[in-house]
């Protein structure tokens, strides 16, 4: 074979291998475009459905939005939105009924100093302009930034639980009288058999003035009977007036001198004048010094201390005691350990203590004696009410009828 003939077989060979190359490249081309294809379909699918889901999510989260905001705007009650700053972001229709506009970007501060008065005795409820009475709850939200506020009407509460109030005191008033009555007879009926013996002409002198102590005694134990009442009927509201504080301790510790045993009193209370009702607390203390000493105590003492803002008051004994499950009850009106006792004396206590707003605590045991502590606050030098109970003094000091 010539030169010209191999090198043209040779040339041929070449070509036909370069073109099955092309062929093989084109058919992997083809296949990989076709894989492309395949996999751009395959996106656009998975495309479509998250597009579809999301959009999905997006109308299900506008539809449970908008539930929550009919929620919202019909909840009985009102909702504000703080936020990190304290200031009003969010607030529901009611909110504008209770608050009055503008609130949205004011400080919650001033809106409380605008529309939400305190109430006594009462931090967790504020009155309205208007008279009513809401509860106001505080929450923060989760991001701990944003904090949420709820104010619902408790009015027509409050008016049925006076309403229960008044209905329980009258009861109690009606099971008082029953009991007074029996309380009354005996001593009274001690009395007069006294001084039916004391009006007698072959009566001996000194006969006369054991009959005349005895008519004293009774006297005093039916006056402080009729005082109980009294004080109980009121439910705490008692007339305010400056008093000396060394003044009203005088008579009690006058009281205690015909008394068997020791008496200890130790006043370090650095006043002169308080605020307060003078009788109704110099009874508070002789009715608990009266119970310490027909428990059978022979010591007793009476501190009165001034620890920053209140007089703390401790009346101590070493008589018998009081059982955890007694003390438990012994503020509750007619419930008594003794065989002739109304159960009026220490609810009368705790009464008056409330009224100039303070508090009484009793720790006993049984073998141990007992403690009674009597915590009344001071405000500028004087002892300080409660506002409720400085208004009802206000209207009945002149005008107070049982």
């Amino acid at each position: 074979m010539s030169n010209a003939n191999l090198q043209y077989q040779q040339k041929s060979e070449r070509l036909a291998d370069a073109f099955r190359v092309f062929n093989e490249l084109s058919e992997n081309l083809a296949l990989s475009y076709q894989g492309l294809q395949e996999q751009v379909a395959h996106l656009n699918r998975q495309l479509a459905a998250a597009h579809s889901e999301r959009l999905n999510t997006l109308i299900e989260k506008e539809r449970l939005a908008n539930r929550l905001q009919q929620i919202l705007a019909a909840l009985p009650a009102a909702v504000v939105v703080l936020d990190e700053r304290g200031r009003v972001v969010d607030c529901n229709n009611h909110a504008i009924d209770f608050l009055g506009e503008p609130l949205l970007g004011l400080p919650w501060h001033e809106i409380m100093a605008r529309s939400l008065f305190l109430i006594a005795d009462s931090p967790h409820e504020r009155r309205l302009k208007d008279g009513r009475v809401v509860s106001l709850t505080l929450n923060h939200l989760s991001n701990d930034a944003e904090q949420i506020i709820l104010l619902s009407d408790i009015s027509e509460l409050r008016d049925l639980q006076d309403s229960l109030a008044q209905q329980k005191h009258l009861s109690a008033m009606g099971e008082m009288v029953a009991s007074l009555a029996h309380q009354i007879r005996t001593p009274l009926a001690t009395a007069i058999l006294y001084a039916s013996q004391w009006g007698q002409p072959n009566v001996p002198e000194f006969k006369r003035r054991q009959f005349s102590a005895k008519i004293l005694e009774r006297l005093h134990y039916l006056e402080r009977q009729v005082n109980d009442m009294l004080i109980f009927a009121k439910q705490g509201r008692l007339a305010m007036q400056g008093f000396s504080w060394h003044g009203m301790l005088q008579p009690v510790a006058e009281s205690m001198e015909s008394f068997d045993g020791a008496f200890m009193l130790d006043n370090r209370v650095e006043e002169q004048t308080v605020l307060g009702n003078e009788d109704a607390l110099r009874g508070a203390l002789l009715n608990l010094l009266n119970n310490a000493i027909e428990s059978g105590a022979d010591v007793i003492s009476l501190q009165a201390i001034q620890l920053g803002q209140d007089i703390e008051i401790t009346i101590q004994d070493n008589g018998p005691g009081i059982d955890a499950a007694a003390v438990a009850k012994l503020f509750e009106p007619f419930y008594t350990t003794k065989v002739h006792g109304t159960g009026l004396g220490l609810a009368v206590v705790d009464s008056v203590v409330k009224a100039h707003g303070g508090r009484v605590e009793c720790r006993s045991e049984t073998g141990r004696g007992c403690c009674f502590t009597l915590t009344l606050p001071i405000a500028q030098g004087q002892l300080s009410l409660s506002l409720s109970g400085i208004n009802r003094a206000l209207r009945e000091e002149d005008h107070e009828t049982v």
